[in-house]
């Protein structure tokens, strides 16, 4: 679906809901930006929003225009730009792809302008008992945690909150990440054959991603 559409109903999807809190023509950091889908329903809802994207390999071509991509291993390589110099950071299914967070959630908190947030999503970790697609439709989506052979381990939010504690970030709220349309829609491929999209509407109904937002502290400000 083009997110211009949620312009207007950005509480529809947790993920546009948070990029649509952005100040006029901020910076938003993409970290782990893949194939570019999510950066791209990102410049459909805010078209003023100047976009930067990491990734170990990445499809920058597939990118936004205007959208400043750096190819980077976000367990060894520091990244380019300034620190306080990002108005909001995503990080979407990728920590469950990683063994060490620690240079991660560095870099998220020196690029952070103060009182700036970081969104964080990943597979909620009771994904590890859910049913893989059946039959022939095994090994076509991922609807339990192991079925995407790269995750490395489920990492709950309670433990992306006390790593952002420790590098001096403040979690301000958790949930289940839902774009409700698609959640609404599982009644309609309720009793119909396995699908992208009717797997696609059973994740957003069943809360099958967590995200947390954390913030880092604004300046003290003197009295």
């Amino acid at each position: 679906m083009n997110w211009r559409y949620l312009r207007s109903v950005p509480w529809l999807d947790t993920r546009a809901r948070f990029v649509a809190s952005l100040p006029l023509a901020g910076n938003l950091l993409d970290l782990g930006s893949s194939d570019g889908q999510t950066l791209r329903h990102f410049a459909e809802l805010r078209p003023d929003v100047h976009l930067f994207a990491v990734d170990r390999a990445g499809e920058p071509d597939r990118y936004p225009a205007r959208c400043q991509f750096h190819r980077a291993d976000l367990e060894r390589d520091r990244l380019p730009w300034a620190a306080a110099s990002m108005d909001a950071i995503t990080c979407m299914h990728l920590v469950e792809h990683l063994r060490d967070l620690a240079l991660l959630f560095q870099e998220t908190a020196r690029l952070l302008k103060p009182g700036a947030c970081v969104y964080f999503e990943t597979p909620h970790p009771k994904t590890v008992l859910y049913s893989s697609p059946p039959d022939t439709a095994a090994g076509t989506f991922t609807l339990n945690f192991y079925d995407d052979v790269e995750h490395q381990k489920p990492v709950s939010i309670g433990a992306l909150g006390l790593q952002a504690r420790q590098f001096g970030l403040e979690p301000v709220k958790t949930g289940a990440s839902r774009n409700w349309l698609f959640a609404l829609a599982y009644l309609l491929y309720f009793f119909g054959q396995p699908s992208a999209r009717k797997h696609t509407a059973w994740a957003h109904c069943r809360g099958w991603s967590a995200y947390l937002i954390a913030r880092k502290p604004p300046r003290h400000q003197p009295q």
